[in-house]
């Protein structure tokens, strides 16, 4: 039977109950680019607002966005493992998957479903820019680059996490240490892999 893990320490614990209220002021500075500039995102030239209902303002822009955007995507980013590290401490975990499901495998699932968005369907912005923001390492130098060795790369760990996740969810051997790899090349997203292989893994 599954557990809770010991008590994590309180400026982790105090960063996860943050998490969620980081992503929210993120989506609002996201949300006032579309009242000062025609297009916030190049990628997506159809998300505008009309210009009866934007200030007369506009923002300068890093690279392809708006400051505010790009502040923005980049809270995302850095918040999302603590939203799941919320999650995680907020909610009952599923009784097949454990804390393994929050802690692991929702990230791997994340890590494959972004990397296969920013592979095939991301409307890829021109020159590459070393502002795009990214949830992994790997993701970052693909998505600054194009180049595809860099999102095989992102494939690689996000299907370590796969594995790490079906060990951990399971209690085999080699669990803990395959989620540690994972969290550590998966970073930020890994963060809660880490967590789970820090402080949970031992006490199963």
């Amino acid at each position: 039977m599954h557990q809770r893990p010991p008590r994590l320490p309180d400026w982790l614990a105090r960063a996860a109950d943050a998490g969620p209220s980081v992503l929210a002021a993120g989506t609002v500075l996201g949300l006032l680019a579309f009242f000062t500039n025609p297009v916030p995102d190049p990628s997506f030239p159809w998300a505008t607002l009309p210009a009866s209902l934007r200030l007369p303002v506009t923002q300068p822009r890093i690279e392809h966005w708006p400051v505010t955007y790009t502040v923005a995507i980049w809270t995302w980013v850095v918040a999302t493992p603590f939203v799941l590290l919320a999650a995680y401490r907020r909610l009952p975990p599923s009784p097949r998957a454990g804390p393994a499901g929050w802690l692991v495998g929702v990230p791997a699932g994340l890590m494959l479903a972004l990397t296969t968005y920013c592979r095939f369907f991301w409307p890829k912005l021109h020159p590459a820019s070393w502002n795009a923001p990214s949830y992994t390492f790997a993701c970052w130098g693909y998505c600054s680059s194009y180049l595809p060795a860099w999102s095989n790369l992102a494939y690689a760990i996000a299907a370590l996490g796969v594995v790490a996740f079906v060990l951990a969810r399971t209690n085999r051997t080699g669990g803990r240490q395959l989620t540690l790899a994972f969290g550590v090349l998966a970073l930020p997203l890994g963060l809660p892999a880490v967590v789970y292989a820090r402080y949970y893994s031992r006490h199963q």
